[in-house]
Order: C-alpha cells, then structure tokens, then sequence
C-alpha cells in the first residue's frame, strides 16, 4: 500500500467536511491524514487528503470524490512532482543544561523555536514528513512533552496543470437555478 495524496476543492459550506469523511468511512478507507483550508477563490475550500491504498482504490476514491455534490474538482497528487510539506510544532522539556544541546538540533533541521518557558521550548518545523520524523526522533531523548502536526498539505510543482481558477464551477441538475457555485 501507498500514501495516496488527494488536493479537494469544495463548496465552502456547513457540512461538507462531514460528508467527504463520511464518504471515506462507509467505503472503509482510513484517512492517515487530512488539511483543509482556504483556497485562492472565494467561496471554495481545498482539501488535502492523504490515504493508504493501492492503484485501484486510488482510483476508486477520485471517482467516489467527484460524485459528492459540493465537490468542485479532485486531483491525485500522487504520482506527480509536487511541493509536500508537513508543519509541526512540538514542545521539548529544556533544563539549563540541556538547552543549549536542543537549540543546536533545531538549528542542523532548519527548525525554529518559538517559544521559550523555564522548563521547555516550543520548536516549530515546516518540511518534508520525513524531515519532521527525524526532529521528532533527534528530540526525543530530551522529553517531547507535546506535539500536533497538520498532516501533509500538498501543491503541484511548477505549472505542471493549468490554473485553477479557469475550472468551471460543477452545476448539477437538482440544483435550484441561481444557486449553482460560481468561481
């Protein structure tokens, strides 16, 4: 199995999120990761969902995707060249001693701190997964007291698609007329 990554583009509406991860759920896929935000158009979300499966369950989540109404627009990232960060920030514990010793291992990992209290310091890193799991593991023996991760977010490298604001918005029949989202 691979780590499939998904870029969703939504209708920004209540509800929304529950019904794409409700989608996931019935179909009995598990979501390792999953960031939603704003995109560059108003009224529409993008959603970078990251899933474990294989090439046909890859494609039969963009299909299942795109019959979601307030869905706008799915691409599989996967398998193209793009830009893949993970943002973490982790709080360490950070004795007089010790601190000198972790500041140094946030400096190697291109990290930053953010925070200084007496007894810790909060790191904040934004690269690749992998790069966070290496901070994460380097900082361990000092006492990781606490730690979020936004998930991957995910972009197309360069302009290997045209842009986005040239899709049109999706309009389905049993929308009312006047009431279709318009980018």
């Amino acid at each position: 199995m691979k780590l499939h990554t998904f870029a969703v583009y939504v209708e920004d509406q209540p509800g929304v999120l529950n019904r794409v991860s409700s989608l996931f759920r019935r179909r009995g896929f598990n979501i390792h990761s999953l960031s939603v935000g704003s995109s560059a158009s108003a009224g529409i979300s993008r959603m970078t969902i990251v899933v474990p499966t294989d090439a046909p369950g890859a494609t039969r989540i963009r299909a299942l995707l795109d019959k979601l109404v307030p869905v706008v627009r799915v691409d599989d990232l996967s398998d193209r060249p793009a830009v893949v960060r993970d943002l973490a920030l982790i709080r360490v514990a950070a004795s007089h001693e010790s601190r000198a010793a972790v500041m140094q291992l946030v400096q190697v990992f291109d990290a930053r701190i953010v925070d200084v209290a007496p007894a810790s310091l909060v790191v904040e890193i934004c690269a690749s997964e992998a790069k966070v799991d290496g901070l994460v593991e380097v900082l361990r023996p000092y006492g990781v007291l606490e730690m979020v991760r936004t998930g991957r977010v995910a972009m197309d490298r360069g302009s290997a698609i045209e842009p986005w604001q040239g899709v049109p918005a999706r309009t389905d029949a049993d929308n009312a007329p006047g009431l279709a989202c318009s980018v």
